[in-house]
C-alpha cells in the first residue's frame, strides 16, 4: 500500500475514533473544556480589557510621540498605557460620585412607595377592566398579590442572610478568588497594552512561519478584519451607551420625570445589547413608571422614541462613526441566533462575528464574480443586499 495512502487512512481514522469518543463522552469533555476556561479566565479577562482600551492607549501613544524626542520616544507607550488607565479610573469615580448617590436615592424612594405603586396599578387594572368591560376579570385583586409576592421576597432575603453563616467560608473564597482573579486580570492587561506592538508581531512571524504562504495571508487578512470589526464595535457601543444614558437623564431632569437616575443607568446598559436592549430598556423603564402615574409613562416613552431616533440618526454616525455595514435583517438574524445559543453574551458578540462573515462572504462573491467576468451588483442590490 502506498505510505501516503496509509497515513491518510490512519489520520482519518484517528479524527472518526476522537469524533465518536468526544460524542459519546460530550458531558465530560464540557467540564473539561469548562476546566480549562477557568484555568484561563484572568488571561481572557485581561486579554477583554486590553482589547477596549487598545485604541485609547494607541491614541495617547501617538500624542506622546509627537511631544517626545530622541530616546524620551521609548517612553511613550508605557505613559500611552498609565494615561489610559488613569482616565478609566478618573472616569469610574466620577461616575460612583455623582450617579451611585441619586441611583441609591431612588431605588430606596421606589422600595419606600412600593405599597402605593401597587395600589396605583391596582387602580389602573381596574379602570382598564371597566372600560372594557371584562367582568370576569374584575375580581382580580392584584394589589394584593404584589404586596404578598413583596413579602416572599423579603422574607427569602431574610431566611438567606439566616442562614449565611454555614456558607460564610465557601463565600468567602468565591470573593478572594474574585479579587485574585480581577488583579491578575488587570497585570495581564497591563503587558499586553505595553507590548502590543510586539506581541502583534510576534504572533504574525508565528503564523507566517508555521503555515505556507496561500494559507498565512488570508489567515492574517481574517484576523486583522476580526480585530478591526471588534474594536469599532465595542467601542461604538461604549460610546453610545454613555451619550444615550447622558441624554436620557438630562431629558428626564428637564422634562421632570421620577427616578431620573436609575432610569438613566438602565437605558444606558441595555444600549451595549443590539436591538433588544432599547426594547428591554423602555420597557423596564415604562414598568416603573406606569405605576406611579400612567401618563408619566407614556410621555417618558414618546420621549424616549424621539431620543434614541435623534442619537442614531444624527449624533451617533457623527461621533462614532458609519455602521458596520451590515443590513439590518441580518443584524436581527445574529441577535437572534447568538442570544438562543449564549444568553445575553451571545446577543453581544453575535453582531460584529455576523459582520466579519458577512464581509468576508461579499468580498468572495465580489472575486469570484470578477474572475467569471460578471460585474457585482452594487451594495443593496442583487445577492450582495
Amino acid at each position: 500500500m502506498d505510505k501516503k495512502l496509509f497515513r491518510s487512512l490512519i489520520l482519518l481514522i484517528t479524527y472518526a475514533v476522537v469524533l465518536v469518543a468526544v460524542i459519546v463522552k460530550l458531558d465530560a469533555v464540557g467540564g473539561w473544556l469548562g476546566g480549562v476556561l477557568a484555568a484561563f479566565q484572568p488571561l481572557i479577562a485581561g486579554l477583554v480589557i486590553a482589547f477596549i482600551l487598545d485604541r485609547p492607549c494607541n491614541f495617547f501613544a501617538r500624542q506622546y510621540e509627537k511631544a517626545l524626542s530622541g530616546r524620551a520616544r521609548r517612553a511613550a507607550r508605557p505613559l500611552a498605557v498609565v494615561t489610559a488607565y488613569l482616565v478609566v479610573i478618573l472616569f469610574v469615580a466620577v461616575l460612583v460620585a455623582l450617579v451611585v448617590p441619586e441611583l441609591t436615592h431612588s431605588i430606596e424612594m421606589f422600595i419606600g412607595n412600593i405599597g402605593t405603586y401597587a395600589a396605583n396599578f391596582q387602580d389602573l387594572y381596574d379602570w382598564v377592566v371597566a372600560k372594557l368591560d371584562l367582568e370576569q376579570l374584575a375580581s382580580l385583586d392584584l394589589s394584593s398579590g404584589i404586596s404578598d409576592t413583596l413579602k416572599d421576597l423579603l422574607t427569602g432575603a431574610l431566611d438567606t442572610l439566616t442562614n449565611t453563616l454555614p456558607h460564610l467560608v465557601t463565600m468567602t473564597g468565591v470573593v478572594v478568588s474574585g479579587v485574585v482573579t480581577g488583579v491578575l486580570a488587570l497585570v495581564f492587561s497591563i503587558y499586553m497594552l505595553s507590548g502590543a506592538p510586539r506581541l502583534t508581531a510576534q504572533c504574525r512571524r508565528l503564523v507566517k512561519a508555521y503555515l505556507p504562504p496561500q494559507v498565512s495571508a488570508p489567515v492574517l487578512s481574517v484576523a486583522r478584519l476580526t480585530v478591526d470589526t471588534f474594536s469599532k464595535y465595542v467601542n461604538g457601543q461604549l460610546v453610545e451607551a454613555c451619550i444615550l444614558g447622558g441624554l436620557c437623564f438630562i431629558g428626564m431632569c428637564i422634562f421632570r420625570f421620577d427616578y431620573a437616575p436609575l432610569i438613566s443607568v438602565i437605558i444606558g446598559v441595555s444600549a451595549l445589547i443590539p436591538i433588544a436592549g432599547a426594547y428591554l430598556g423602555a420597557g423596564v423603564a415604562v414598568l416603573l413608571l406606569v405605576m406611579i402615574r400612567p401618563m408619566e409613562a407614556f410621555w417618558f416613552l414618546v420621549f424616549l422614541v424621539t431620543l434614541q431616533q435623534l442619537e442614531g440618526n444624527l449624533i451617533y454616525p457623527r461621533v462614532v462613526g458609519t455602521t458596520m455595514g451590515l443590513p439590518g435583517i441580518w443584524v436581527l438574524a445574529a441577535v437572534t441566533v447568538g442570544g438562543s445559543l449564549l444568553g445575553l453574551a451571545g446577543m453581544v458578540v453575535s453582531v460584529p462575528i455576523a459582520a466579519v462573515a458577512y464581509t468576508l462572504l461579499k468580498n468572495d462573491l465580489r472575486s469570484r464574480l470578477s474572475a467569471q467576468g460578471t460585474s457585482p451588483a452594487p451594495d443593496g442590490s442583487g445577492p450582495e443586499g
